[in-house]
């Protein structure tokens, strides 16, 4: 959108933006009415105190003053209620706005593909869910209703002022030119500020969130000084953002009251000389003209600061709908619902790339029948685990085929066929929640006495009852509170208590303990037993218990078969791969 910097105001995005606005279209009216009359009612003021100077105070009408001064105390207080029943509802209004847009926001974030998140920053995408749209319900609150209203007032005041002097009101008017071109340069100039200041927070947001988040890393590797140093760079490209805006508020704010200062000394001397000299401007349209001249200049330089506030906010509506407008989603067409699954799945000839250019899997292909466990294994990279994310549609193929039970995975509505399948990750992401919401993910229809069940079978209720609290034991941020093998076992528990018809285990045993090791072990025979599995395997009693091995090598599959058939190929991958690592742990064992 960067095409839009420039434009003062994007009428296209904010008819977009007030659709929102229809379902409170009576809170909406009504926070218009409240903006309208208060305007009303403060223009009423200085009309009130040309009346009492002119008639009450001028004739020493002490009886006539105080029933006029009663009524301007009225006009005020009315003034008052107006002024709070606006500003309590267009907060509201703003606020239910931005509610239903959030909402909006996450849902379509949730249908994104993976590949979406692998090329967008986290923090960006929190700043746009966050930052940004609070800036959007500060258009209601704050910018909206204001500039109507003090346009409105603007509008009646000149009226008012043409009706009572047209000398004085040309004094008025020859110096609005000055503000309204002060007011056009500094609109234009905030808009592209604020942009660049939105940028940059986003920027810092991503940064701070990553560096705190690889906390670990930076002091391992000794960067704190690199990563303090990138910090302050960005910092200061941040205060640069703000300072800018700030510097244009600095040049716009006092030559707007300038101008104000030059028109009440101009009203005050003409006005004087020709009350004196006895021409037809009476005192109290002096002391109107004053109020009413700061009524006219004061809502336009409001209105350029209101204008900031739309402007940030329409800068935010603009990253929001970006978002929001971006088609990202995996194609959702299936119409078969993925129940009772054999568990028979075929690979046939599928080639995938995560990058247009460069392919990961080149045409692999394999069968896993119904109730059969199979092994992959392979180095780094040879892609294993993205059979894992193909096989869950979170990446569409290039081309080829695979089905499950004869069916291509496409014609399966998504959640259904995700519904069926269950992942126990090798990173194992845990929320910031108990072990039980984290193992039932707060589905309803799993009990908790069905979680302590699923977990005396496979081996871990009492790991998990001797945490502080059981199963209400609160893991903290990413599961910070277990151990990596601790995370693992739950991780297997959440998996198991869904009841998959088809199992992948990204199996990762090497850094944890030898307790936990021998527990997810256990849990891994249970949970395999009847059903379809796949096993990333790193351990070898997992390798030698499969079905069958697949062996990958940068993308292909090289061999195939059960343990013992491919150990007995010379020079075979997997011979090679069996002697120099898997020997190894079983000596060490």
């Amino acid at each position: 959108m960067s095409s839009n910097k420039g434009k003062a105001f994007d009428l296209n995005l904010f008819r977009r933006l007030l659709k929102h606005a229809r379902q409170y279209r009576l809170v909406f009216y009504g926070v218009a009415l409240a903006a309208i009359l208060g305007s009303l009612f403060a223009v009423a003021r200085p009309m009130l105190l040309k009346i009492t100077v002119d008639d009450y105070i001028t004739n020493r009408d002490a009886h006539g003053l105080l029933t006029f001064s009663l009524i301007m105390v009225g006009v005020l207080l009315a003034g008052v209620i107006c002024q709070l029943g606006f500003i309590y509802y267009a907060n509201w209004l703003g606020q239910s706005i931005i509610r239903d847009i959030r909402v909006e926001l996450f849902r379509h974030m949730l249908r994104f593909r993976m590949k979406y998140f692998d090329n967008s920053s986290i923090g960006v995408l929190v700043t746009r869910a966050v930052n940004d749209m609070q800036r959007i319900g500060e258009i209601f609150s704050q910018g909206l209703f204001m500039i109507v209203s003090d346009l409105l007032q603007m509008v009646v005041v000149a009226i008012i002022m043409l009706a009572t002097s047209w000398k004085l009101s040309l004094i008025v008017f020859s110096i609005l030119p000055l503000i309204l071109y002060a007011t056009r340069l500094f609109q234009k100039a905030m808009k592209v500020a604020f942009t660049e200041v939105r940028a940059q927070v986003a920027y810092l947001n991503s940064f701070v969130q990553e560096r705190i988040s690889g906390m670990k890393i930076v002091q391992l590797f000794t960067r704190e000084e690199t990563e303090y140093r990138k910090f302050t760079e960005i910092n200061e490209k941040h205060k640069k953002a703000w300072l800018k805006t700030v510097w244009y508020n600095s040049i716009f704010f006092p030559v707007a009251e300038l101008a104000t200062s030059i028109t009440i000394g101009l009203i005050v001397w003409y006005g004087g000389v020709r009350t004196i000299a006895g021409d037809d401007i009476e005192l109290g349209s002096i002391f109107m003209f004053i109020e009413m001249s700061q009524m006219l200049f004061r809502p336009l330089r409001q209105i350029a600061d209101k204008f900031n506030t739309l402007q940030m906010g329409m800068v935010a509506a603009n990253r929001v709908y970006d978002i929001l407008d971006t088609r990202s989603t995996i194609e959702d067409k299936g119409t078969v619902t993925a129940e009772n699954i054999r568990g028979d799945i075929s690979f046939k000839e599928v080639r995938f790339g995560y990058l247009p250019d460069e392919e990961v899997l080149h045409g692999i292909s394999f069968e896993v029948s119904a109730g059969q466990t199979i092994a992959i294994v392979g180095a780094t990279g040879a892609g294993k685990s993205t059979i894992v994310n193909l096989l869950n549609r979170f990446y569409e193929i290039n081309s080829g085929n695979i089905t499950i039970d004869n069916t291509n995975i496409r014609d399966f509505s998504l959640d259904s066929l995700r519904g069926r399948i269950a992942v126990v990750l090798q990173d194992v992401f845990l929320f910031a929640d108990t072990i039980l919401n984290n193992i039932t993910l707060k589905n309803p229809e799993i009990t908790e006495q069905q979680v302590e069940e699923a977990a005396r079978q496979i081996g871990i209720h009492d790991f998990i009852k001797s945490l502080p609290g059981g199963y209400r034991f609160n893991v903290k941020e990413r599961g910070s509170m277990l151990s990596g093998g601790q995370r693992q076992l739950i991780a297997f528990l959440r998996a198991y208590v869904s009841n998959p018809d088809i199992l992948v285990l990204d199996e990762a045993t090497s850094s944890v303990d030898s307790h936990s090791e021998q527990l997810i072990q256990n849990a891994t025979e249970k949970i395999t037993q009847g059903r379809t599995s796949i096993i990333i395997a790193h351990r070898l009693a997992t390798v030698k218990k499969a079905d069958t091995i697949i062996v990958m090598d940068s993308g292909r599959i090289v061999e195939t078969g059960t343990h013992s058939e491919l150990l007995t190929r010379e020079n075979g991958y997997y011979r090679n791969l069996y002697e120099v690592q898997f020997m190894a742990e079983e000596k060490a064992s």
